[in-house]
């Protein structure tokens, strides 16, 4: 069993979603074994929350442990404006881990994030290593 380490360094380009103020943008990750209809969910981590801020950066490192290996792991980033009722999505992305030839040193991860059609610029940046 391996342990999955993902360093969150930040969020950029964000689109403002509140209406009074700016959003508080926070990162949901989500861990699943991705095998067609017998699926195996690793659970979800979820970093701090950031009050008004489009350009958040955390450097905070979040961990999955007992991982039986990287064959067809699917890293979930989902990020979110907490408010006080409902949590509005501001975007998300899909990793796959296999791909990406993980070992214990970090390998840096940027994607598009962004999943309004208004702005395509949001990323997000990480640093994601595998140690067995």
């Amino acid at each position: 069993m391996g342990k999955l380490i993902i360093l969150l360094n930040k969020v950029t380009n964000l689109v403002d979603e509140d209406a009074l103020g700016k959003s508080d943008p926070y990162v949901k990750f989500e861990l699943e074994q991705d095998n067609l209809i017998f699926d195996k969910d690793f659970g979800d981590k979820f970093s701090s929350k950031k009050k008004d801020d489009l350009n958040p950066v955390w450097d905070e490192t979040i961990e999955f442990d007992d991982i039986p290996g990287l064959n067809n792991m699917v890293l979930k980033c989902i990020v979110k404006d907490d408010d006080p009722i409902f949590d509005d999505k501001l975007g998300s992305c899909k990793i796959n881990l296999e791909e990406l030839g993980l070992s214990g040193d970090p390998t840096p991860v940027d994607r598009v994030v962004d999943d309004n059609w208004i702005s395509k610029d949001a990323r997000i940046f990480l640093q994601i290593s595998y140690e067995e």
